[in-house]
């Protein structure tokens, strides 16, 4: 599946696999600011154009552990609609001071498309039975 991609930026990356086999795609920081909430966010310089029924979903790369960094909506989500620049937007864990972080042109994150249903919800009353039933947190005893 062909899905357009545009640089916003002469620097910027186009993502690609890593590896044969690898679902996502590694994106590029090019840019990186401190925003007023104190998150670290990074600009990869890039749009794309995700297609009808499909979704973009944005991950931290399993470097991640290496940082004191988390990714603060944890699964960013690109709808088709979106065409502004894709960016990440990480937390550091204990603040910036001493903080090991990503720098321009690491590898911050990755990025999977997906094809999604559209659901419609139906109210009711009554809902069927199953073996789990309305077992919360840890009910399943694992």
């Amino acid at each position: 599946m062909q899905v357009r991609i545009k640089k916003l930026h002469a620097a910027a990356v186009i993502p690609a696999y890593s590896k044969s086999g690898d679902a996502a795609m590694d994106l590029t920081a090019i840019s990186v600011e401190k925003d007023d909430d104190g998150n670290a966010v990074y600009g990869t310089g890039l749009a794309i154009e995700i297609p009808d029924g499909y979704v973009g979903l944005l991950f931290p790369r399993s470097s991640n552990s290496k940082t004191h960094l988390y990714l603060t909506n944890h699964v960013g989500v690109i709808d088709s609609g979106y065409r502004g620049e894709i960016k990440f937007k990480f937390r550091p864990i204990n603040g910036f001071i001493d903080a090991r972080v990503y720098a321009k042109y690491d590898r911050v994150g990755q990025l999977i498309i997906l094809p999604y249903p559209q659901i419609e919800l139906v109210e009711s009353d009554e809902l069927s039975d199953s073996e789990r039933g309305d077992g919360g947190f840890g009910s399943t005893g694992k």
